[in-house]
């Protein structure tokens, strides 16, 4: 049975963890010269590892595996949130390393197939999971025109800083991929909360979101008297709150939405504002369940307007992502190495988080496993996981990836 080295791994997350170590986390966004050089040397670990490795012109880092047959691709991305924790991406990246090493030690599974890569700019930089995006053809010179980052910094400018323009890119289409698998922690904390340490994806939810915009009559606060405001702020509270209220009704057991962005104008405390925005974002495995918040959402606005005041308009703030589905015969190959290393701790969960997964298996099967976040906490320095589910993880998707690559006769 395949057999990973912990200590090598937990060395090698340590290794890319202090490139671009700030305290406890990492600011290694896409394309800084932080994550450049943690690319050239994940892209030297790979050849140590018997690997033939390149970085592709948007900066995903492939290891290609010499031995015959088709490939399992195995990894995540690198790069973090401008202020991010240590595993976020990474963990998934070194596994696919270690898996990769292990199965080359082991004279039983030496001779199998398997392909590791980091994922570039999963973390939004400039647009989200754009490696993945791209290696699936989903990143088109029209998409990539003119975009730039939250300081204005162009992503042409960035991919010429990095040494990649002209660069050529990689694409599902040159590759025969058996599929792919992507480790991550939870971000969450379901599986600690649950005494689980092993998760096994079945759905990445899907995604909805919607701006609504108050319009108002701005005034002096001293001087306008309640009766006859048209205050913006006033709508938004009060649409927040029905969202609040409504929204339970018609929820799954995971649903959950977020109202991040709120902006009133002109924004002084004497003055009635005239204007405001306020977006929503919900997320579900189940359409169904987003049909309804969207519906709800509409009817909502209808019931501000027919109030008097500010009156409220409404968009998609962006396009609707489908939940993505993870492979049942991966799912099946890694839940019995759950229950092989970690037996009755491990459980079959959706995802709350969007992950590169959820972009590939568009063109090739896919499954995640996760390992429990301490407190639940990720996209901050304070993300961590303890070294033990670390390595069991690893341990976990090594196996099953044997079972998959053997299952199919590789």
């Amino acid at each position: 049975m395949v057999t990973i080295n912990g200590e090598r791994l937990l060395g090698d997350l340590r290794v890319l963890r202090a490139m671009g170590a700030t305290g406890t986390g990492v600011v290694r966004p896409a394309f800084s010269e932080t994550d450049m050089a943690a690319r050239r040397w994940l892209m030297e670990r790979y050849e140590q590892a018997g690997l033939r490795a390149q970085i592709d012109g948007v900066g995903n880092v492939l290891g290609r595996s010499a031995n015959p047959g088709r490939a399992l691709l195995i990894g995540s991305h690198s790069d973090t949130q401008p202020t991010g924790g240590w595993l976020d991406g990474a963990l998934g990246v070194i596994y696919g390393l270690e898996v990769v090493r292990a199965l080359a030690e082991d004279p039983s599974t030496r001779y199998l197939a398997v392909d590791a890569i980091s994922w570039q700019d999963e973390e939004s930089r400039f647009y989200g999971c754009m490696g993945s995006r791209s290696f699936c053809g989903e990143f088109p010179p029209s998409a990539e025109a003119g975009l730039r980052d939250k300081d204005g910094v162009a992503l042409a400018d960035a991919l010429e800083q990095a040494g990649l323009s002209g660069t050529p890119r990689l694409a599902a289409a040159d590759h025969d991929y058996l599929g792919f698998l992507e480790a991550h922690i939870e971000q969450g904390p379901h599986l600690e909360e649950d005494g689980r340490r092993i998760g096994i994806v079945e759905s990445i939810v899907g995604l909805g979101g919607m701006v609504f915009t108050f319009t108002g009559q701005q005034n002096h606060a001293g001087t306008t008297m309640m009766a006859g405001r048209k205050d913006a702020a006033t709508a938004l509270y009060a649409l927040a709150s029905l969202i609040n209220e409504a929204f339970p009704k018609v929820a799954g057991p995971r649903s959950v939405w977020t109202m991040g962005r709120a902006v009133l104008s002109p924004g002084a405390p004497s003055i009635v504002p005239g204007h405001g925005e306020l977006e929503l974002q919900f997320r579900d495995v189940d359409p169904d369940v987003l049909d309804r918040f969207e519906a709800i959402a509409h009817e909502l606005v209808d019931v501000i307007n027919s109030r008097g005041g500010a009156t409220v308009e409404t968009m998609p703030s962006r396009a609707r992502i489908s939940a993505a589905h993870m492979d049942a015969g991966f799912r099946r190959h890694l839940s019995e190495a759950a229950e092989r290393h970690a037996p009755g701790q491990w459980a079959a969960m959706p995802s709350g988080a969007f992950h590169d997964a959820g972009v590939v298996c568009t063109v090739m099967p896919c499954a995640m496993v996760f390992i429990p976040s301490i407190g639940g906490i990720s996209h901050d320095f304070a993300e961590d996981s303890h070294d033990d589910d670390i390595v069991l993880g690893c341990q976990v998707l090594a196996s099953g990836a044997a079972a998959i690559l053997e299952g199919a006769g590789a």
